[in-house]
């Protein structure tokens, strides 16, 4: 699995989502950019994120993955 295929996937599922990914193999950072996820609770952001992952984490192609998310102009603040 590659961090590209991770990225174009989950910005196809995710309207309006940038998704910015670090890692290789099986373990996986997110940075995810979206006002409409950052406004939700945490737990709700993460099960958005899981619902398309869970069949790669399911067959084992992917093994960890961590998320942050921000809102749009909070990634652009941020220096």
């Amino acid at each position: 699995m590659q961090a590209v295929e991770v990225k174009n996937f989950l910005e196809e599922k995710l309207s309006g989502a940038q998704v910015e990914v670090e890692g290789e193999g099986c373990n996986f950072q997110l940075n995810v950019i979206s006002d409409e996820l950052a406004g939700m609770s945490p737990v709700k952001r993460q099960q958005q994120i899981y619902a398309h992952l869970n069949p790669w984490i399911a067959d084992g192609s992917i093994h960890a993955v961590t998320m942050k998310f921000f809102s749009r102009a909070d990634w652009l603040a941020r220096g």
